[in-house]
């Protein structure tokens, strides 16, 4: 007899056995806890763990493997270390053309003979104003490949389409290109500032010996303005170091790299790959291995603190 008032029976899906032994009472299939991964798994016939696993897990202590992963994993090892490459290359372009142009810049809009050198330096400082995530966004769309002006111009001009997403060199290129677009006006701001405490003598003087723009620039400007900047510099270095917020908007550290047991791509930094590894990965998400990968930024990040602190002292004793 049914009825809406009766229950049907239940009973579990599992049953633990004393031994610490799972069995699936539908199936009939045997689990058991594999303490190297914190998860219940079948045996396959030649004694090896099955793919297949129960979640949730449990904890396990695993002591210093996701460390030794890092260093031993061929899958890990190698997309770990060329991103570390990139990602130090990838900062130090960054600060090199950021002073760079910001510098330059600085010495044009600075230039007595120059006209109207107000409305220069509001539009050239105008980039600092706008919130980087929509300006990277708006980069994003301008090198889209089918429909960015960027290529468009590029195709009108030359006849060519940069991959910009799907080449990991033009890839590469667009992020240090976006990068420098947004950190060029606060070392602009800086070389300005810094301009302004150089003597006139020394340039009067150097006028006398008969020594050019590029002399001047070169033998005076450079130098005194070089020393002050150190200390910005080593934390711009860090800061890019660590620039998440451009990866994950731009490219989403695509394209991605093959034959890798984590998902990593070639623009990605050691903070973008980390969130990768923690929240994207395709065979679960990897928390132990993140934060062992975190861990070890934060100690690459201390030493340039520590180095940043001596270059500080350095400049003012």
């Amino acid at each position: 007899m049914s009825s809406l008032r009766q229950f049907s029976g239940t009973q579990p899906l599992y049953t633990l056995a004393a031994d610490g032994e799972l069995t699936n009472n539908q199936s009939g299939i045997k689990y058991r806890p594999n303490n190297k991964v914190g998860f219940y798994q079948s045996i396959n016939a030649d004694g090896s763990w099955s793919s297949e696993k129960l979640s949730p897990g449990y904890t396990v202590s695993i002591g210093w493997d996701n460390f030794t992963r890092v260093f031993t994993d061929e899958g890990i090892q190698k997309p770990f270390f060329a991103i570390f490459v990139w990602t130090v290359i990838f900062s130090i372009l960054t600060v090199i053309l950021t002073v760079a142009v910001g510098m330059i810049l600085a010495c044009l809009v600075q230039w007595e003979s120059l006209k109207g050198k107000a409305i220069y330096r509001v539009l050239l400082i105008l980039p600092y104003a706008v919130p980087s995530f929509i300006s990277i966004l708006i980069f994003k769309g301008l090198f889209n490949q089918s429909f960015g002006e960027i290529n468009m111009m590029l195709s009108a001009l030359f006849g060519i389409k940069p991959a910009w997403f799907s080449d990991p060199t033009t890839a590469r290129s667009m992020i240090v290109i976006v990068n420098t677009w947004l950190g060029y006006p606060y070392m602009m701001i800086l070389c300005m500032g810094l301009l302004k405490a150089i003597p006139d003598d020394l340039y009067e003087a150097s006028a006398m010996d008969g020594a050019g723009p590029f002399q001047n620039f070169f033998k005076i400007t450079l130098p005194l303005l070089i020393k002050p900047l150190t200390p910005l510099m080593i934390a711009s270095f860090a800061f890019n170091f660590n620039n998440f917020v451009l990866i994950q908007l731009l490219t989403n550290g695509g394209p991605d790299r093959l034959g890798t047991t984590t998902p990593a791509g070639y623009t990605d930094l050691l903070v973008s790959y980390t969130y990768r590894i923690a929240f994207e990965g395709g065979g679960g998400q990897d928390f132990g291995l993140a934060a062992a990968i975190a861990t070890l930024i934060f100690l690459l990040v201390g030493v340039l603190a520590i180095v940043n602190l001596k270059a500080t002292r350095m400049k003012f004793d």
